[in-house]
């Protein structure tokens, strides 16, 4: 499909070929394990073996590539499972990353606890600080990490600026999109050498799927991405490869509904009186606003807020809220919250990417922005 048809068309269409036996519309789930071979060597379409490929995870890697503007996408079992293939391919032991001071907390824990066991050092930056970022950079920097926005506290990296910094240094610059999505931002545009996804996330966007992926346009990093896709191992399997290629098909109109409802809720937050701060990089004040009116198409369905009262004030929102769900994870249909520093990222404790205690961060469903307004004000009590 020609990328020069718009996003949502290219959500429905890119990587959903009918099907040539039948003409079904939808991918079938290739619920296979292995290919028959038209002798030694004779493979149809170049499948032999699902770890290595499999017609369902194509369609979705195609259609992943496409929505970044990105040459190949690669579809894994999770965010984690990527962002282990992506650090084993770009590093060696000794290489140098530079990491946000702000992140999930389980990419903290795969740099502080598994990379640095096998001699991958790493230096914690504000990235949304270009001259801390250009000191955070040694001789040995392989690569530079960003989410934007970030998670939890909604900061803002100006992703040109830093893809700056980067090629000065030599180093790949890697984003996050994960809060975004690309429906609202596409790094690979603005100078990233990478983008990764948590799928299980916006991507799929019903809390039914757990995925990743990695997104890129250098041919040679392409090969070397897929090389160790198939030498590691964990890839997407084919359900959950459909799955997350049917949520994408309303990525568009969820997207929307999700930004429209955060904008109501953040502007009840801004207002309540048990609310000392709202992070959110819709508002005019946030630290990072006019760059992210630069570079994304809206603000995104993610918010953050801090409560009066302190840690314990902040867990009672989360246990007396009724609509929104209290859970891990986000970008679902459904509206969730949680407590950061007991939960997302309770692994970031101690560290420099410890977060808060008085922080909620909520994932703003697509219900009727009216009935969650009612439950955070009587959350907040």
């Amino acid at each position: 499909m020609s990328d020069q048809h718009s996003f949502e068309t290219l959500a429905i269409h890119a990587g959903n070929t009918a099907d040539p036996l039948t003409g079904a519309v939808v991918p079938p789930i290739y619920q296979v394990s292995t290919y028959k071979q038209d002798g030694v060597g004779g493979l149809r379409g170049g499948y032999e073996y699902s770890r290595s490929a499999n017609p369902t995870r194509t369609a979705l890697e195609e259609n992943l590539a496409a929505l970044e503007g990105g040459r190949r996408g690669l579809a894994f079992a999770s965010g984690l499972a990527a962002e282990d293939c992506l650090l084993r391919t770009l590093l060696t032991p000794g290489d140098h990353v530079v990491i946000p001071n702000d992140a999930y907390g389980g990419t903290f824990r795969l740099f502080a606890k598994v990379a640095s066991r096998w001699g991958v050092e790493f230096s914690v930056a504000d990235t949304s600080d270009v001259a801390a970022v250009r000191a955070a950079v040694t001789p040995r920097t392989k690569a530079i990490w960003v989410e934007t926005p970030s998670n939890p506290l909604l900061g803002i990296t100006d992703i040109a600026a830093i893809a700056g910094v980067a090629r000065a240094a030599g180093a790949r610059l890697v984003v996050d999109n994960t809060f975004a999505s690309p429906y609202l931002q596409q790094p690979l545009a603005l100078g990233a050498d990478v983008v990764v996804h948590s799928t299980t996330k916006y991507m799929g966007g019903h809390s039914d799927v757990v995925g990743g992926a990695l997104i890129v346009n250098d041919p040679e990093l392409s090969d070397e991405l897929a090389y160790h896709q198939n030498a590691m191992g964990a890839v997407a399997g084919p359900f959950d490869a459909w799955l997350v290629l049917r949520g994408i098909k309303t990525l568009a109109v969820r997207m929307d509904r999700h930004c429209e409802n955060a904008t109501k809720v953040v502007d009840l937050l801004t207002r309540h009186p048990k609310v000392t701060q709202v992070l959110y990089p819709g508002l005019p004040e946030h630290r990072g606003h006019e760059v992210a009116a630069k570079q994304m198409k809206a603000f995104g369905g993610m918010v953050s807020f801090r409560v009066a009262g302190g840690e314990e004030a902040a867990v009672g929102v989360c246990n007396r809220a009724k609509l929104f769900t209290l859970g891990e994870s986000l970008g679902g249909v459904e509206s969730l919250l949680e407590h950061p520093g007991r939960m997302t990222h309770a692994s970031a404790a101690g560290s420099p990417l410890e977060v808060p205690g008085d922080l909620v961060r909520l994932s703003v469903g697509i219900e009727n922005g009216d009935d969650l307004l009612a439950d955070l004000t009587q959350a907040l009590g």
